[in-house]
């Protein structure tokens, strides 16, 4: 891990590791362009069996976030420890309800990039046709749009939409993905906004597009597991993003 943060001591080591990774996501969204005001959310959840997650205080700019400030709470939304700030209560439809069910994943990152979010009006969804698309194909689930994701109706609903799957288009709205930790969340955050930027760049060219075959896709796919799995090539990338934010005096 690259954080230089002293400790507190009053945290529980392993915590106050995952609030430093998890502030360092928060900045690297910034970073790299795909905030969206105030809103949206990354959340990771904490060790134990108590289903808490960390989530960002509503109100806070994503460069503004700290390990401190992060906010602890449990998958309804509510504080669990003291904090002057909420959280934003669209965050726990859908990101509560990934942490309770969803014990294979422990990060969660949901955002509205103008790619993303077009890609996710299109009935289609992604083609899988680009090196990037290709990388997390048979991983995506869709979930038809219902209005701002409020309410503990649409939990169940977005849960089996999303079911064994990584990355959730919330259509008409923007994407979800989850994986096991930062790194890995990070990672195919970052390839599912490549895929959807490409994908849109193509359609804007007119023409046809050259089409994968399906044995094509699974074989990015499983070469991508591979890679990641093996090599740890989601911590590398995320290492040497995070190193490349703090020379350009980004995020210290």
């Amino acid at each position: 891990m690259l954080s230089t943060r002293s400790p507190q001591p009053t945290r529980d080591a392993e915590e106050w590791r995952l609030r430093c990774e998890l502030a360092d996501f928060y900045h690297l969204v910034d970073f790299m362009g795909w905030t969206e005001m105030i809103f949206n959310h990354i959340s990771v959840r904490l060790p134990g069996a108590a289903h808490h997650y960390l989530v960002n205080p509503f109100g806070l700019n994503y460069f503004e976030i700290t390990p401190e400030n992060l906010v602890k709470v449990g998958v309804d939304g509510h504080l669990v420890e003291p904090s002057e700030y909420a959280g934003n209560p669209a965050g726990f439809a859908l990101h509560g309800a990934i942490h309770e069910s969803r014990t294979d994943v422990a990060c969660v990152a949901h955002t509205h990039t103008t790619a993303v979010s077009a890609v996710a009006m299109k009935p289609g969804g992604f083609d899988h046709n680009n090196f990037y698309g290709a990388q997390f194909y048979g991983r995506v689930g869709y979930h038809d749009f219902e209005g701002i994701t409020l309410y503990d109706d649409e939990r169940g609903r977005m849960l089996a939409s999303l079911g064994d799957k990584h990355v959730l288009v919330l259509r008409n709205h923007g994407v979800a993905v989850c994986e096991r930790d930062i790194p890995s969340t990070f990672g195919l955050l970052w390839t599912v906004q490549r895929a959807a930027e490409i994908q849109c760049q193509a359609a804007a060219m007119g023409g046809e597009d050259v089409t994968l075959s399906d044995a094509v896709r699974q074989r990015c796919r499983d070469a991508a597991g591979d890679l990641a799995n093996g090599i740890r090539v989601a911590r590398m990338v995320w290492d040497a993003t995070v190193r490349r934010m703090r020379a350009r005096g980004a995020h210290r």
